[in-house]
């Protein structure tokens, strides 16, 4: 596909002093991050603007980034999320009824670095065969780079072992959410019925999530990260809810899981996404740990070992539960057909479980919305 320029206006540098340049956009200047491969064909915007993405620099498998553009309704967050993108082709001008700007000038707007012309396969190749490397993304448009820096400074970053970034990406304060999902031609629509209330705890918590709450007629009240038990509990809740988010689960778990293991004192349902579902396990007696890669994409297929059905899942985590660390009461609900790792937990004869996918991202479309209705008739139970 031909280039604007042939000059490098962007080099992507690894740890290890592999580099690849390539052509510039978005914004201007250098980040340091993970590096991850995400494998789907849509949904580039939320995947930028997912909390869970902080502190990673995103490679996508599919070559037509940018074709639908961008509108504020797709973004998941208030803040940017994710450090940079790399793709194969630069991006085009926006074909998409919805769109109201393009990638390039949206990425500059909320100061983050895109880099084109990039060989993905290649690239893929080294983060699935060498681990998430630790990169450096620079972008000049004179094609200025101080390589053996950009080099040093890759190496020199700590990576996500041990680093909480919940605490960066959570909201700063409590509010309400009461928009539902979108739907045609209504678009989003607000809850007026009474419903169960939730408390929402959020570590990097994606608006979407909230509408399929609210979509299941709760009155969401979400809380930051930093919440304590006594504090969730002073909403009176039905029932409470642990978002996704970035980092480390156990640095994260170094204040959530006293919260959490609070909650589960008295007997609530309670229901875990991502990182959510990592710290309740983590509450309960198990173990987390990084993954060489991690998984990230929207066609993931996770069985429901209940059922034996097979849902195609959307899904963005470097760390997982290590199921064989499961204590005696907590079962294991859902593993992922890719490679057999834990992807959902309950507790027995408790309302009490969590999944380690994002049920509300809509890739089956709809494989897994049972969840939050499962979530909403355990509450309106409690509530009877």
């Amino acid at each position: 596909m031909p280039h604007a320029a042939t000059r490098p206006t962007a080099c992507l540098a690894l740890a290890d002093g592999t580099l690849f340049y390539g052509h510039g956009f978005g914004a201007v200047g250098e980040t340091v991050a993970e590096l991850v491969f995400n494998t789907a064909m849509t949904g580039y915007q939320e995947i930028i603007t997912d909390p869970s993405y902080a502190g990673q620099v995103v490679t996508f498998t599919f070559p037509h980034i940018g074709n639908t553009g961008v509108t504020p309704e797709d973004d998941e967050t208030v803040a940017p999320a994710a450090a940079g993108m790399v793709v194969k082709w630069d991006p085009t001008e926006p074909s998409n009824w919805r769109a109201t700007g393009d990638l390039r000038s949206w990425l500059a707007k909320i100061g983050r670095i895109g880099i084109g012309g990039i060989d993905t396969r290649r690239l893929t190749r080294a983060i699935r065969q060498q681990g998430a490397p630790h990169v450096a993304l620079a972008h000049d448009p004179e094609g200025n780079f101080d390589i053996e820096a950009l080099v040093a400074r890759a190496r020199g970053w700590k990576g996500l072992v041990g680093l909480d970034l919940a605490k960066d990406v959570t909201c700063p304060q409590s509010y309400s959410w009461d928009e539902k999902r979108w739907a045609w031609p209504e678009g989003y629509t607000k809850r007026t019925a009474p419903g169960p209330k939730v408390v929402a705890v959020d570590f990097g918590a994606k608006k979407n999530i909230l509408r399929c709450l609210a979509s299941t007629g709760c009155e969401v009240v979400v809380l930051p990260a930093s919440a304590s038990a006594e504090e969730v509990l002073a909403h009176n809740p039905d029932g409470v809810f642990l978002s996704n988010g970035p980092g480390d689960p156990a640095a994260t778990g170094e204040y959530a899981v006293p919260m959490i293991k609070g909650v589960l004192a008295q007997d609530l349902p309670v229901f875990g996404i991502c990182l959510g579902h990592q710290m309740l396990a983590l509450a309960l007696g198990a173990q987390t740990r990084k993954m060489n890669h991690g998984h990230h994409g929207a066609n993931h297929p996770v069985k429901d070992l209940t059922t034996g059905k097979v849902e195609i899942t959307s899904m963005n985590h470097g760390f997982t539960v290590d199921a064989d660390t499961l204590p005696e009461g907590v079962v294991e609900t859902h593993v992922s057909l890719f490679d057999g790792t834990n992807c959902g937990i309950a507790i027995k004869d408790r309302p009490v479980f969590s999944v380690q996918y994002h049920p509300e991202a809509s890739p089956g479309p709809q494989d897994s919305y049972y969840l939050f209705e499962r979530f909403a008739a355990e509450m309106n139970a409690r509530r009877a």
